[in-house]
């Protein structure tokens, strides 16, 4: 079954989850934000990703979309799961679907854009011509949930309106705004073809980025007390090259990844951050704050765990929304460390103490000899201070 959030995404459930019409065809919503009127003559800066998913999720919540995608850096904010309407489409009462619903899924997606907008001092006329950044995943879960690599009334080039109801009833596809039936929106004017992946299409030479030094970065960075690049050592390392491999980005590696940072990290590392977008010194191979959260979703720390804070986590974490986390950092410390016990998967190791977490650690405590009622998943006094002196980690309170 294909997944309701699309992974990797930051999740703000606005609630308010209603179905679609099931009697439509599958469909996917292209729109952009057009936050701004800018020209050639006079473009404008471009308004940040953060500040439209504080839009979307406060005073625009009534008109709030499935995504919210910054083609720029690859982010994509998730407001309601894929088989819920969202509300980017007017839907007047004359209309004769209700046009959010029209469809088994009606995905979509506000790509965070206006034309002539400038970013980091290039100007971009159209959407197509950013680095597109984060495009392939959002097509590749689209197209999961059935919606064909059409466009029934043609793909977007331009901000001409074009509505056939007829289409719009039988044909499952793609549409831009510009096409959907009793709305007036023209957006978006332009939309990556569905064989781009991130940073596609190439810009002009004047808009390349300059290419990536011929040789690794050998230089460290220190993040939340922990260091990072080439010579550094430590849990935080073998953390980041095992989730560079779980997200397709280990091809440098030989052998690992383990806990001392070689050059093999630091490419690794610049392939990731380049998928991200970044260019140039940005994109060396040692890792910044923003792209380590993004990669990892939460900051190591220094492993020192809370029992007080984990046990809340445990407590919370399931029963809140998908990959909520109470305790990101510390949580993360227990989970590798399960993990490394042979007990929970790598790749739920991501600092939200969820349901799996919880199994994972009742299997942690059959194992210090716990049953019943006391092997819980819960973490105790004693058995996490075991796991911590069989991984290395120290335990307060």
């Amino acid at each position: 079954m294909s997944d309701l959030w699309l992974p990797g995404a930051e999740i703000h459930d606005l609630g308010d989850h209603a179905p679609t019409d099931q009697q439509y065809p599958p469909k996917a919503i292209a729109h952009i934000t057009w936050d701004r009127n800018a020209t050639a003559a006079a473009p404008q800066d471009w308004c940040s990703f953060d500040d439209l998913v504080s839009y979307f999720t406060g005073s625009g919540a009534g008109d709030a979309p499935h995504l919210i995608w910054d083609p720029f850096g690859g982010r994509i904010a998730q407001l309601f799961p894929a088989d819920s309407r969202s509300k980017s489409l007017l839907s007047p009462t004359t209309s004769p679907t209700r046009t959010n619903r029209a469809g088994r899924v009606v995905i979509q997606i506000e790509a965070v854009f206006f034309p002539y907008c400038r970013h980091q001092g290039t100007v971009y006329p159209r959407l197509v011509d950013t680095p597109c950044a984060g495009w392939d995943r959002i097509h590749a879960w689209i197209a999961s949930w059935g919606v064909p690599d059409t466009w029934p009334m043609g793909r977007p080039v331009d901000f001409t309106s074009h509505r056939d109801e007829q289409v719009w009833e039988t044909c499952g596809g793609w549409y831009a705004h510009a096409h959907v039936p009793f709305n007036d929106h023209t957006d978006p004017g332009s939309w990556p073809d569905f064989t781009a992946g991130p940073g596609t299409p190439i810009p002009p030479p004047s808009q390349q980025p300059p290419a990536p030094p011929a040789d690794p970065a050998r230089y460290r960075t220190t993040i939340n007390g922990l260091q990072y690049g080439y010579g550094a050592q430590g849990y935080q390392v073998t953390v980041v090259g095992r989730a560079l491999v779980a997200q397709g980005f280990g091809a440098h590696y030989r052998s690992g990844p383990g806990p001392n940072w070689t050059d093999a990290d630091t490419e690794n590392y610049a392939d990731y951050q380049r998928s991200l977008g970044y260019s140039g010194q940005a994109a060396d191979g040692v890792p910044g704050e923003g792209s380590l959260r993004r990669l990892l979703g939460y900051l190591p720390g220094p492993r020192t765990v809370s029992l007080a804070h984990v046990v809340a986590a445990a407590r919370t974490d399931p029963g809140a929304e998908q990959g909520h986390r109470t305790y990101g950092a510390e949580v993360a410390i227990v989970e590798q460390a399960l993990a490394d016990e042979g007990l929970l998967e790598q790749r739920w190791v991501d600092g939200s103490f969820g349901s799996l977490t919880v199994t994972a650690y009742a299997g942690w405590q059959r194992r210090c000899g716990y049953a019943d009622a006391a092997a819980d998943g819960i973490p105790g006094q004693d058995s996490l201070h075991r796991l911590g002196a069989a991984q290395g980690f120290a335990v307060t309170d």
